[in-house]
């Protein structure tokens, strides 16, 4: 490259930048992969929906909320009077295994994947620079996470409309809201447990930069979300649980109190934080020293 096109690069650089992520995106969510991740994803509601309306014969009787908060099956049993609680019932139900997973399997190929499909070499000499092409691989795994999680949450939202009442939503608190009031709780919802994936998602890169394999940092990924969430389910290790990136995950029940419980959701996002910053410094200071070949 002459000096010339290296300065008009230079020049055009934010812009550039823009494009390389739209491009990253767009091709993301083209792929087959991609499509059967998320049509999974939007499948465990429409299971759990029928699950329900089978059991139930559609009708009311789920008990409130209980005091506790507890996500799975104090969201589930109000579904039968309130359709909206089928959002916060797939979202407790996804959130443990299979919305992380196919983070994971984003995550552990968003580098490695190009390094063994002989196309991150090509990447970096267009040029993208290593900061930047690992700043737009984050970016678009993180675009995945949202993603992700509003079609679980949308696909939620549509069969509960569809199986079971709407209306106003009784909160963990015991108070009622307004339906469309519901709706923002939901959205927010949604918001929270993608945020939730930010530090699983910075993890899955780390490993991403660790190997040349697309396959090999997806199984490691994975391998490390079923090993943190065992190691949280482990009584003996209490003292270790608050620095798990997945302890404060169901602390999204918490948007559904009234007044909004903050305590819990700041911890998380604090901790999702620490893991970004570590994990997305380790990513970066492995991806720029190392010896691109492929």
């Amino acid at each position: 490259m002459s000096q010339a096109e290296a300065e008009q690069v230079r020049s055009r650089g934010p812009l550039w930048t823009l494009g390389l992520l739209r491009s990253e995106i767009t091709t993301l969510l083209r792929r087959h992969r991609t499509y059967a991740l998320l049509g999974v994803l939007a499948a465990v509601p429409v299971l759990i929906g029928i699950a329900v309306r089978i059991e139930t014969g559609g009708g009311g009787g789920g008990g409130a909320g209980g005091p506790d908060g507890g996500a799975g099956p104090a969201f589930l049993a109000q579904v039968t009077n309130n359709g909206l609680f089928l959002v916060f019932a797939a979202l407790a139900a996804t959130l443990p295994v299979f919305l992380p997973m196919a983070v994971g399997v984003v995550a552990g190929d968003a580098v490695a994947g190009e390094a063994s499909s002989g196309t991150l070499r090509y990447l970096l000499v267009a040029p993208a620079g290593r900061t930047r092409l690992l700043l737009v691989k984050y970016a678009s795994v993180l675009a995945f996470c949202l993603v992700a999680t509003l079609v679980v949450a949308a696909s939620a939202l549509a069969v509960g409309a569809l199986l079971f009442p709407v209306g106003e939503v009784t909160t963990i608190s015991g108070t009622r809201i307004g339906f469309g009031e519901g709706l923002v709780r939901a959205a927010l919802t949604a918001l929270v447990v993608a945020v939730s994936l930010t530090g699983f998602a910075a993890l899955g890169l780390f490993v991403s930069t660790l190997t040349g394999s697309g396959i090999g940092a997806m199984a490691a990924t994975v391998g490390l979300l079923i090993t943190v969430q065992i190691l949280d389910s482990i009584p003996q290790l209490s003292g270790a649980h608050p620095y798990l990136f997945s302890h404060y995950w169901m602390s999204f029940a918490d948007v559904l109190r009234e007044p909004v419980y903050w305590d819990d959701l700041i911890k998380n996002f604090q901790l999702q934080g620490l893991y970004v910053a570590v994990f997305g410094s380790a990513a970066w200071a492995r991806f720029t020293a190392k010896d691109i070949t492929a």
